[in-house]
């Protein structure tokens, strides 16, 4: 368990990113969130809408606290001061530790906003979080306190989005994207004042730092390593965000109206 939980460092190697270790691991988790949300999202389809919420008040409260415990073991394990700031929950992949319990505590637009960001950004979170995860999968054995407790909240994050689309809790209502969009712009600003702040890189604002982002940073800046205050890159990636939300609604809208027009020459 000390080996484990990294008390003292980890001794073992790290397996490395996309090591058969790492495609394992993830994979694993993965399938076991999908066939999870899969037969629970069928088997509670037809019923009333208070009995499909009380998965995700599960899903909301085992989220937080797999989030909370990484935490406090991070900064026993560290003895440090700086810990709890480098350890804020201000990551793309954070969002879903508010918007999940948003959704399954919430009422009204509010609950459906909640619901359609879950739906959004959890498939993706989980699936850019587990296998773009480099710099983590470079840095820390696989079965480590690190990675497990990540693998396992994105894991959440994923089965709950999953979850809401097969249980036909997502409304994805037009008038709700000003919401969706909200919630994202409010924590991006946030991370971003963090970052200038401390300073740190939370959403990955500041540095691709070994993530899918680092096609943007190429993109924007080629070679260079480091910039002091990265603005078009920061506002490229918040852009990215935006019109990945404006993209799902899209093709969501135009598969109903497809399925409406179908379902009317029947």
């Amino acid at each position: 368990m000390k080996e484990f939980l990294g008390f003292g460092g980890y001794s073992r190697e790290p397996e490395g990113y996309l090591s058969w270790q790492h495609l394992v691991f993830v994979t694993s988790l993965i399938l076991a969130a999908v066939l999870l949300a899969v037969v629970l999202g069928r088997r509670n389809r037809d019923r009333s809408p208070r009995e499909k919420n009380r998965v995700l008040v599960a899903a909301a409260i085992l989220i937080d606290l797999l989030e909370i415990t990484k935490i406090v073991l991070f900064c026993l394990r560290s003895q440090s001061t700086d810990c709890l700031k480098h350890n804020l929950p201000l990551f793309l992949c954070s969002i879903q530790l508010i918007a999940l319990p948003l959704a399954a505590f919430s009422r009204g637009r509010l609950k459906e906003a909640a619901l359609d960001f879950v739906s959004i950004f959890g498939v993706l979170g989980m699936v850019l979080g587990m296998y773009g995860a480099g710099q983590n999968y470079n840095a820390y054995p696989v079965l480590s306190l690190d990675n497990v407790a990540s693998g396992l909240t994105h894991s959440v994050s994923g089965f709950a989005a999953l979850y809401i689309m097969i249980s036909g809790l997502a409304s994805l209502k037009k008038r709700n994207i000003w919401l969706t969009c909200a919630i994202l712009m409010g924590f991006c600003a946030v991370a971003y004042a963090v970052d200038l702040l401390i300073p740190y890189n939370y959403m990955f604002l500041m540095s691709h730092d070994g993530t899918p982002y680092v096609f943007v940073w190429r993109l924007i800046y080629g070679d260079a390593e480091q910039i002091s205050l990265p603005l078009a890159y920061s506002a490229a990636v918040v852009g990215l965000f935006l019109l990945y939300i404006a993209a799902f609604y899209s093709v969501c809208y135009l598969a109903r109206r497809k399925a409406k027009r179908r379902d009317s020459t029947l």
